[in-house]
């Protein structure tokens, strides 16, 4: 049986041999593939899980630390140790591809330490503050 096939505006002519079911063949012939390039459907970026680099640091209670969302260089530490921060409270700015992410605390909470300075390049994941 002859068809013809639409895929991405192209057409395709094709030639289909309709087996009995349960009828079984020695070993079908390869069928011609056509190759096309189509870009995945968009989709919202998901940061990977933690990168553990075998440090205490990564042994913290998950709420108490601010993780660095992507790899990246420290421009500027806006908290010290003993500091208060409100939710939402900017505490981090990094810069990865000539772009600047504002990394912000998720919780109300009293600085503990800070593990970063400016100038450090930082791997996604890593901790860049802890909370007491």
């Amino acid at each position: 049986m002859k068809m013809r096939i639409k895929v991405e505006g192209k057409s395709y002519d094709v030639e289909v041999e309709v087996l009995a079911e349960g009828a079984a063949t020695a070993s079908p012939a390869p069928l011609p593939q056509a190759v096309t390039s189509s870009p995945s459907p968009s989709r919202p970026a998901v940061l990977p899980p933690p990168v553990s680099s075998g440090t205490s640091a990564d042994a913290v209670d998950a709420a108490k630390v601010v993780r660095a969302p992507i790899i990246g260089t420290v421009t500027q530490v806006m908290v010290n140790p003993g500091d208060h921060v409100a939710a939402d409270d900017i505490i981090v700015i990094m810069e990865a591809m000539k772009m600047e992410t504002k990394v912000a605390t998720a919780i109300a909470a009293k600085v503990k330490t800070v593990c970063v300075k400016a100038g450090d390049a930082v791997k996604s994941g890593q901790v860049l503050v802890e909370f007491e």
